[in-house]
């Protein structure tokens, strides 16, 4: 599904954090969302959610407004995990996963055949069969983090929204999950840290500074020791081979 952002700005507590974003994200890819800290990155994840409604005008899902979708429909097309998601209680991961069929049953109704499959699809897609029953309390960091994207996932978007979803986590974690992302056929917008994995997992990439788009593009185009430099302040080595890019930092 491509996503289309026009003239978007948000001010929080009088203070603007972003300005006058305008992109287009072509379906199907995992676009990845860079910057440093306070650059706008949640915020743009939560506009694209839909968690800002006055500025749900700028945004588009195959050229309809997000503002003239209603919550249960839009709750069908996008799933949104943020960056430390929780769940109340000592449910299971099966018993988290299900609810993402929330927006797809009626009030009081039970899970169909259609909501079963739906569940033990997101269950597959993140390698969670070997932890159904596992309580919540017993997960580790990354495995928290795959319940809750497979809670996404359980919803059956179309556009799946992560805000750094590698975060805190170990680095074998952080390269599991990743090549889980990658795989998934829905298109994927992820704010990330860590440019190694930006430049490795993701098609797409938007660097944004001070709320602004400073460019996007292939990660080939926007990975460059000077943008890395302008951006970051650091000096960056890039060094690119068949299929990889690989950034090490140079040490004043």
């Amino acid at each position: 599904m491509k996503i289309a952002v026009s003239g978007l700005q948000v001010a929080l507590q009088s203070q603007r954090v972003l300005h006058d974003i305008t992109l287009e994200l072509t379906a199907g890819q995992v676009v990845g969302l860079l910057g440093p800290n306070g650059s706008g990155k949640s915020t743009l994840l939560r506009c694209l959610a839909g968690l800002f409604p006055r500025q749900a005008e700028h945004i588009s899902l195959n050229g309809t407004s997000l503002a003239a979708m209603p919550l249960k429909a839009r709750a069908k097309q996008i799933a949104f995990v943020p960056q430390h998601a929780e769940v109340d209680g000592d449910l299971s991961v099966e018993q988290i996963v299900r609810l993402g069929r929330t927006p797809h049953r009626r009030a009081l109704q039970g899970l169909s055949a259609a909501d079963e499959a739906a569940v033990e699809d997101a269950i597959r897609q993140m390698q969670l069969s070997g932890l159904r029953k596992r309580p919540w309390h017993q997960l580790s960091g990354g495995e928290r983090q795959r319940s809750q994207i497979a809670r996404a996932l359980a919803q059956q978007p179309r556009i799946l929204l992560l805000d750094e979803p590698t975060n805190h986590l170990d680095i074998q974690y952080q390269l599991e999950l990743m090549r889980l992302i990658a795989k998934l056929p829905l298109t994927v917008v992820v704010a990330l840290h860590d440019l190694n994995l930006a430049a490795n997992y993701c098609q797409h990439l938007v660097l944004l500074k001070s709320g602004r788009v400073v460019t996007s593009g292939t990660p080939d185009k926007v990975l460059t020791a000077d943008q890395i430099e302008e951006t970051w302040s650091v000096r960056a080595n890039v060094r690119r081979e068949e299929n990889a890019i690989g950034i090490s930092y140079v040490m004043a």
